[in-house]
C-alpha cells in the first residue's frame, strides 16, 4: 500500500491481505442537506476503505447516515463532498456517462425492497442486466440460472416476482446484483423486511455466494446479530466513523 494513501477505516484489512489498492476508498466524504432553513448535516467527513473479497458490515440506527452513504459511493446523486475512489477512479473525474458506465461495471446493488421488475419472471430479471451490460442471451440466462440455482431458488426460474415469496424475491435481487461480477456489491438493510428465520438464511446465502465470487461488499444494517457474520464491522454515529 502507498504511504500516500490516508489510514482511512480497512487500511490495516488491506495490510493483512497483501492487497495494493482498496475497492471503494472515501476520504472527508460529507453530505449536507438545508431544510426549513436549517443546514442538516448528515455525512461529516466519512473515511472508508473497503480491500478486496472484504465483506463489512456498516452498522448504526436509523438516521445515522448510512443510506446516504450507500447513494453516495454507488454515484447515484450528487451534491457531495470529499473524495470517492472505485478501483482507484476518482468519482469526481467521471460525467454522467462515466458514472453510469462505473455503476454497470463495477458496482451491484441489493436493496431493503427487491425492486424486481413485476412483468419479467426471475431468470429474466437477472439476465437483463447482463444483456445491457453487452453480454449474448445464451451465456446471460446461463448465468442467471446458475445463481439463482446457488441460492436456492433453481425451481423457481419462470415465475414473477407476484408468485414469490418475500425471501425468494429478496434471493433474486441477490443474484441480479452479482450477475455481472461486481467489485463491490452494496446493501442497504437486504434482508430488513424478512422474518427472522428466512433474514439468517438469505444473509448467509448472500455471504456464501458473494465470497464464492470474489466480490468485496458493504452491508448496511441496524441488526448487531447479522452485522457479527460479517468480515469486519464500522459504526456510523452521526455522519463520522466511530
Amino acid at each position: 500500500m502507498s504511504e500516500a494513501m490516508p489510514r482511512t477505516v480497512g487500511s490495516e484489512a488491506m495490510l493483512r491481505t497483501g492487497a495494493s489498492e482498496a475497492v471503494l476508498q472515501t476520504s472527508g466524504l460529507a453530505r449536507s442537506f438545508t431544510q426549513g432553513g436549517a443546514t442538516i448535516h448528515v455525512l461529516r467527513g466519512v473515511d472508508l476503505a473497503i480491500a478486496p473479497s472484504e465483506i463489512v458490515a456498516l452498522l448504526g440506527p436509523s438516521g445515522s447516515g448510512k443510506s446516504t452513504l450507500l447513494q453516495a459511493v454507488g454515484l447515484l446523486e450528487g451534491g457531495f463532498a470529499g473524495s470517492i475512489r472505485i478501483g482507484g477512479v476518482e468519482a469526481a473525474q467521471l460525467d454522467a456517462a462515466g458514472r453510469t458506465a462505473m455503476r454497470r461495471d463495477r458496482l451491484g446493488f441489493v436493496y431493503q425492497f427487491h425492486h424486481l421488475l413485476p412483468d419479467f419472471n426471475a431468470i429474466e430479471n437477472v439476465v437483463l442486466p447482463q444483456l445491457i451490460h453487452g453480454a449474448e442471451r445464451a451465456p446471460a440466462e446461463e448465468r442467471a440460472a446458475e445463481l439463482l440455482t446457488a441460492l436456492g431458488v433453481g425451481h423457481r426460474l419462470t415465475h414473477r416476482p407476484a408468485q414469490l415469496s418475500g425471501g425468494e424475491q429478496q434471493r433474486v435481487a441477490v443474484a441480479r446484483a452479482l450477475a455481472n461480477r461486481p467489485a463491490l456489491v452494496l446493501a442497504d438493510e437486504p434482508t430488513g423486511n424478512l422474518d427472522e428465520h428466512t433474514a439468517d438464511v438469505v444473509l448467509a446465502e448472500f455471504l456464501r455466494l458473494v465470497r464464492g465470487e470474489g466480490s468485496a461488499a458493504l452491508v448496511a444494517t441496524h441488526n448487531e446479530r447479522l452485522a457479527a457474520k460479517m468480515d469486519r464491522v464500522v459504526r456510523l454515529h452521526e455522519g463520522t466513523i466511530a
